[in-house]
């Protein structure tokens, strides 16, 4: 079986990973560690000014099944539970939090030639949702819809399609209830330095906005790599991510308002330790 066309999100993801994952204007740790008989203990802090929040993430997990209990600052406990291959291609998600009554169950199947995921909220008037994606690894094509059963509204409704090859992929997107359509693309310049470079255009039909970003990436070895973005509002990122050990990085990111050079570049450090 073929990897088939992923599910609705997957469309346009590897543009939008580039232009930004990584990047961030905060202060962020994650120390990551395990036990020998399999528990995996996560710690994560985050500054956002003078906010200090954090989270406390114990996994487990045995064959097929993962188990995931979170704890943050805020008091909230959440549990997650995933069943990988329950039958051949589904995998099933129960998501629950306290003291707020809060929680989903989520389905996930994939299938050579579709993928479709479908969430329930585990309220007395939930909010339903189901995305789905069809073809194949080169093109795929999709929609995703959530309906409200307590207003009885469609609150959701998105739809895109998608072409990937080996050193190019494109994607189509119509979102935010057809109020914005997204057009981004990727291209693989380079597979020895892992240079790509990635582009979108985002238009907003309610107020005739545009945002036109593209971006780059590049591996100046095999430890570090950087990345740059600019749009046309003259918002200038940049970030250089190194690993400073096996799965353990360092990340420093930066961005400049190009048409306001007088106020203060936003400064962001994030260090991810992982045994």
């Amino acid at each position: 079986m073929g990897k088939g066309p992923g599910i609705f999100s997957d469309i346009g993801k590897k543009a939008k990973d580039l232009l930004t994952k990584d990047y961030f204007q905060d202060q962020k740790l994650v120390i990551t560690t395990e036990t020998d008989c399999g528990l995996i203990f996560t710690t994560s802090s985050l500054k956002k000014k003078d906010l200090l929040t954090g989270d406390i993430l114990t996994q487990f997990k045995n064959k097929n099944v993962t188990a995931e209990v979170k704890v943050d600052t805020n008091s909230s406990l959440t549990t997650t539970i995933t069943v990988d291959e329950l039958v051949r291609g589904l995998k099933t998600v129960l998501n629950a939090t306290v003291p707020e009554p809060a929680g989903k169950l989520e389905f996930q199947y994939r299938h050579e030639h579709a993928g479709i995921c479908s969430t329930i909220g585990l309220t007395a008037v939930p909010v339903v949702e189901v995305n789905a994606a069809f073809g194949a690894e080169a093109f795929a094509f999709g929609g995703e819809v959530a309906f409200d059963t307590g207003s009885g509204a469609f609150t959701k409704y998105n739809a895109g399609i998608g072409v990937t090859k080996p050193d190019f992929c494109a994607a189509l997107l119509l979102a935010d209830k057809a109020e914005v359509v997204k057009v981004s693309c990727l291209y693989n310049v380079n597979n020895e330095t892992k240079t790509t470079v990635a582009g979108e255009v985002l238009h907003r039909f309610p107020t005739r906005d545009t945002t036109v970003t593209v971006g780059a990436s590049y591996a100046l070895d095999k430890l570090t790599t950087v990345k740059t973005r600019l749009n046309n509002h003259g918002k200038l990122g940049a970030l250089l991510q190194h690993e400073i050990r096996p799965k353990s990085t360092i990340t420093i990111s930066t961005e400049v308002d190009t048409k306001a050079l007088d106020k203060d570049p936003k400064v962001g450090l994030a260090l991810a330790l992982k045994p």
